[in-house]
């Protein structure tokens, strides 16, 4: 996919490649050469209409159905994009809906900035030119040339319709890391497969969309720091449609206030004006992490009572009295409990009746929080826990 009027080289180039790698092609023009602006007569004079943007979103929402309909036919089975940085947004539109794990490439000298929020969205192999796209030469020669080999290497393999093994989608943060491990191997000894998305905002959203695509059988929502995120202002949000996807699917649902004593930023530069003064800490040269207040954590807790109220199949709050995060516990940079105990408080005053709320007097990272989660979960999948008699 690429807009030929002024890709056009390139595409031939990478086309040759793929179809020299024993694959076929099938060459999808997203280019706005040949479209003649669209005017209105108003008071005798001819008014623009369709800005550039309005035109490639068109063109995104036209070409992204066309590419659907060839992969329900099963006449692809990858996609790769050349493009600047208009294709690149184009790209982005185009196979926003294509399953998780279908193969997509983009090959692109667009900004550095456009590319990492593309990647955010989906699961977008990119490959940057980082010189620009004018043809053929020395140097796009050998980035078409890998691109070429990369995805013709490619195949999509869906997932099986009926799947015997039942999957749960855990959320994990560096700091909720030990429970989500202890998660995974309490599920694993009960037969039940385990997939981990990081709590980062991309790793949210990207579980949202597969939980509401049908993909899993149950959430383990231990790492719901993206909330904070969301409602502070931080680099980590999820977006409005976080805790939402187990609530419409009606799938068994845990959820804890994994991480939700920080919120995220870049490095300390980037750190906004406003928040100065606060309690920070350094995870990484690049990663900066602010302590959220008593106020803020009553936000988020009310926020995440709201979400859980538009479930209709089984929900278990669990709240770890101890603390929510490594940096939240005895002698640790962020213990607050009096802040971790807003989110609890105004959680269970805006929670509706049919949600069970759990206190459990330890760490979210112990042992005993991430068994009383599996062990929830497995009751509600209907599995029966290693070493017990009943469930």
């Amino acid at each position: 996919m690429a807009t030929l009027d002024t890709k056009g080289r390139e595409v031939s180039y990478l086309a040759d490649i793929i179809c020299k790698c024993g694959r076929k092609t099938v060459l999808i023009d997203v280019g706005t050469s040949k479209i003649a602006p669209r005017t209105n007569q108003a008071g005798g004079h001819s008014v623009r209409v369709a800005s550039p943007a309005e035109l490639l979103k068109e063109i995104a929402a036209t070409t992204r159905g066309k590419v659907r309909d060839l992969l329900a036919s099963g006449a692809i089975g990858a996609i790769v994009g050349v493009a600047g940085g208009k294709g690149s947004a184009v790209f982005g539109e185009v196979v926003s809906d294509l399953p998780y794990g279908f193969p997509k490439l983009l090959v692109s000298s667009a900004r550095p900035a456009l590319l990492a929020e593309l990647a955010v969205h989906n699961d977008i192999m990119l490959y940057p030119t980082l010189v620009d796209l004018f043809g053929i030469n020395a140097f796009t020669e050998r980035v078409l040339q890998n691109a070429g080999q990369a995805i013709a290497a490619m195949r999509y393999a869906p997932a099986k319709a009926a799947r015997k093994t039942k999957i749960v989608a855990i959320t994990a943060f560096g700091v909720t890391t030990p429970a989500a491990t202890q998660c995974v191997g309490r599920l694993g000894k009960a037969g039940v497969d385990a997939i981990v998305f990081p709590a980062n905002g991309a790793g949210g959203r990207k579980m949202e969309q597969l939980i509401a695509a049908g993909e899993f059988d149950a959430v383990i929502d231990l790492t719901t720091t993206e909330l904070a995120d969301e409602i502070v202002g931080g680099t980590a949000s999820a977006g409005p449609d976080r805790l939402k996807g187990a609530a419409e699917q009606s799938i068994p649902h845990v959820i804890a206030p994994g991480a939700v004593d920080m919120v995220n930023f870049g490095a300390p530069s980037s750190v906004p004006d406003q928040f100065r003064g606060r309690l920070f800490y350094s995870h990484t040269p690049y990663t900066t992490l602010m302590r959220t207040t008593l106020a803020e954590n009553t936000s988020i807790g009310r926020l995440t009572a709201q979400r859980l109220s538009l479930a209709e199949g089984p929900v278990m709050v669990l709240w770890p009295a101890k603390g929510v995060s490594d940096y939240d516990r005895d002698g640790g940079i962020f213990r607050d409990p009096d802040a971790d105990r807003a989110w609890l408080d105004a959680l269970k005053d805006n929670l509706p009746p049919k949600v069970t709320v759990r206190e459990l007097n330890c760490h979210i990272n112990d042992p005993e929080f991430a068994e009383a989660a599996a062990r929830w979960i497995l009751k509600q999948l209907g599995k029966k826990a290693d070493g017990d008699a009943n469930v």
